[in-house]
This record gives C-alpha cells, sequence and structure tokens, in this order.
C-alpha cells in the first residue's frame, strides 16, 4: 500500500476541487467532497496504472509537493496487486 495525500480546495458554489500533491496529474472537481474522494480515488489507480504499463516509477509520497493551497488534506491509499504474467497454452489434440 501507498498513501499519497489527496488536498482539497472548495470553491464558490460548493464544488471541490481536490489532487493528489505527491502523485503529479491526479486532478479532480466535482460537485461535492463525496463525489471528490471517489474520483480522486479513481484518478489515482487510473494515472498509477498508466505509468506502470509505460515502465514508468511511481512517484514517492512525499517527493512532488505541489504548491496548491488547500483546506483539507487526507490520506489517499494505493493498492496494488502484483502477478506473474500468465499465457495459456491451448491443449494440444490428439490426432
Amino acid at each position: 500500500m501507498i498513501s499519497n495525500t489527496a488536498r482539497s480546495k472548495f470553491l464558490d458554489g460548493g464544488k471541490v476541487h481536490a489532487a493528489v500533491v505527491d502523485f503529479p496529474g491526479v486532478v479532480t472537481c466535482a460537485d461535492n467532497s463525496d463525489a471528490t474522494r471517489r474520483m480522486v480515488h479513481s484518478a489515482l489507480i487510473v494515472s498509477a496504472e498508466l505509468a506502470l504499463e509505460n515502465g514508468e516509477a511511481l512517484p514517492l509520497p512525499g517527493r512532488n509537493e505541489s504548491g496548491l493551497a488547500g483546506d483539507l488534506d487526507e490520506p489517499v491509499h494505493l493498492l496494488l496487486t502484483a502477478t506473474r504474467k500468465v499465457i495459456e497454452m491451448p491443449e494440444s489434440s490428439a490426432a
């Protein structure tokens, strides 16, 4: 499990902007805090999967602190599952 920090900023009209401050590019905005939390989790997962598929290392938490001002910092956790690459081979049929 990798723990990052999501920083939220409450905007006029009830909207909430959030970014994972130590994972560049993970940014979202929604109509309320709950929706923003769900979206920031999804954005973090997609960004992490894309980085890994491209052979890139994941940013280390706390190393890329952005200058984003915010009203609330919350932990956001990324759970990774690793497996061996499996190739299914068809059974050869007897002649």
